[in-house]
């Protein structure tokens, strides 16, 4: 069966540019020639609405464009991701749901049975799960199933414990199917699409019929969403692949042969890595309405990377990199901002915040007098940057980028309201050894980062001759125990018997803990890890529980 997958980028809310994108990929579809065109889970309103659910016209709104759509589709039917109104008088309000559409009307809803509630996921609040098991349809005389992205997530090996009690693979490997299609929106993080794969290849050979998988592509909030729609033969082996991280339409014959196996450079994870977070970036950019970027170019590592991003997000013509150097700032930094903003072609303009440090310092002098110099006075120069910044942003109307890699958020090596300021964190889940690794990437071909800014000692310039290294251990020490404590859920006691000393492991869980505030009120940032800060993990800021 010649099937039409329709990897679509739709933005959260707008359901007519929605529907133009679900219409214009069906008439291109049936002209390939499918028999039946698949789209991505909750296609109309896009991946995930959240709250949105909650208003009163959102859901009767859905509605009336899913009727529309339905009346554009012809003797190819199409099977489109919507959501549902629960009739029943208990429940939840809504179904994930998936409406089968021919000639002109809605034929029939498929339900989405397993809701996840985990992660980044919080489908229990908003949908009801399905009452019967996934539906079954006949189409050219074959038996298609239907399911809907976590309907498929039980193998054991994937998902060693079983969060259901409804085993949905089981109940459709009893019904003999010809076709099972499943619609998703299933967010990348790294590693993820080798896992996908194999629960795909293996949902095929347990249902022993082909398995079409169709996923959404984009950057909707924190979440981006990597595409790699594929189509499984019988015996788990990929027949169809469509593009990694852009929209793609493809016309698959169910009955191929299987596409050769190519093994994936060393360099794959980087690439990925980089693509998600352009197309992150991108997406946050242009749905939310900017054109233009605003980056604070320190001369170091973290600003250099996310300008680099930014241009190849929104073009180097729509990004503006600003240098604010103090009475500390050194000379390399100032040059090395200058070289990076050279090598990328953006706007470059330099503001020196010396005096307004100085004028900041003199008001509060008075209020400070008898106490000795810390950490405060380290923190204005990085607040008075935040405050031009901030001015930038609004003169322009430009989306400034905050610089914070993972390692330096989760420690609080940060300052509120100076360079956390901004809408979106870009690079908030990449761990300082993956900064590295990705400036070292970009530069495989030619020098686009300045060597200086990757091999000299990473500093935040808070005071003359200051380094990283004073208040952090090695960030391969560091990145290697953030690992354990915020995504694995290891105990000091775990870590220091893995081999870390325990004085360092007590330092940085301290650390991660105490800054948990912090966290709370950065910018929104990209997803790219099994755990990101955000709304994936939901630590309390006041607690005391020490693992």
């Amino acid at each position: 069966m010649r099937i039409g997958l329709a990897q679509l980028n739709t933005t959260v809310g707008d359901l007519s540019g929605n529907r133009r994108l679900i219409l214009d990929a069906y008439k291109t579809l049936v002209a390939a020639g499918a028999e039946l065109v698949v789209y991505p889970e909750l296609v109309i309103c896009g991946y995930p609405p959240r709250d949105l659910l909650f208003k009163r016209r959102f859901v009767p709104d859905i509605s009336a464009v899913l009727g529309e759509i339905a009346a554009e589709i012809g003797e190819v039917p199409a099977l489109i991701g919507t959501v549902e109104a629960n009739p029943a008088e208990s429940g939840r309000r809504f179904f994930n749901s998936v409406a089968l559409c021919h000639q002109g009307r809605v034929i029939s809803h498929a339900r989405k049975c397993l809701l996840p509630t985990y992660d980044v996921f919080d489908e229990d609040r908003y949908f009801e799960p399905s009452s019967t098991p996934p539906s079954v349809f006949t189409l050219n005389g074959l038996q298609i199933g239907v399911t809907i992205c976590e309907d498929i997530w039980t193998h054991p090996q994937l998902a060693p414990r079983n969060l259901y009690h409804f085993e949905t693979l089981a109940w459709l490997a009893d019904r003999k199917l010809d076709l099972m299609v499943n619609l998703s929106a299933s967010p990348w993080h790294h590693g993820k699409g080798h896992v996908r794969e194999q629960l795909v290849t293996a949902a095929a050979r347990q249902l022993r019929c082909p398995v079409v998988y169709v996923n959404a592509v984009g950057g909707n909030d924190e979440l981006v969403f990597d595409g790699r729609s594929l189509v499984s033969d019988s015996q788990g082996h990929i027949t169809a692949r469509l593009s990694a991280f852009s929209p793609d339409l493809l016309v698959a014959d169910t009955g191929a042969a299987s596409l050769p196996f190519t093994p994936a450079a060393p360099s794959a994870e980087l690439a990925d890595i980089h693509a998600a977070l352009v197309l992150g970036l991108r997406d946050y950019a242009h749905k939310s309405g900017f054109k233009k970027a605003l980056i604070a170019l320190s001369g170091g590592i973290d600003s250099a990377l996310v300008a680099e991003l930014a241009v190849k997000a929104l073009g180097a013509d729509n990004v503006i990199g600003v240098s604010l150097p103090s009475s500390i700032s050194s000379q390399h930094s100032r040059d090395d901002a200058r070289d990076l903003a050279r090598n990328l072609g953006i706007r470059f303009e330099t503001i020196a915040i010396a005096d307004t440090v100085a004028a900041a310092e003199s008001s509060l002098g008075p209020v400070f007098a008898g106490r000795a110099r810390d950490v405060t006075e380290e923190n204005i120069q990085a607040r008075v940057r935040g405050v031009v910044m901030m001015a930038l942003s609004n003169k322009f109307g430009a989306l400034l980028l905050t610089t914070g890699n993972k390692s330096e958020v989760a420690v609080g090596y940060c300052t509120l309201y100076g360079d956390m300021c901004g809408g979106l964190a870009v690079i908030s889940d990449v761990f300082k050894t993956q900064v590295y690794d990705l400036c070292r990437w970009i530069n495989r071909d030619r020098e686009i980062i300045p060597v200086n800014t990757i091999e000299k000692p990473p500093s935040a310039e808070l005071r003359p001759g200051q380094v990283d290294q004073d208040s952090l251990p090695p960030y391969e020490v560091l990145d290697a125990i953030l690992r354990g404590y915020v995504e694995e859920g290891l105990s000091r006691r775990d870590l220091v018997a893995l081999g870390f000393a325990e004085s360092v492991v007590n330092d940085i869980v301290r650390k991660v803990d105490l800054n948990e505030y912090k966290r709370k009120q950065m910018a929104p940032g990209l997803k790219i890890t099994p755990l990101a800060f955000g709304v994936g993990r939901r630590i309390p800021i006041v607690q005391k529980y020490v693992s």
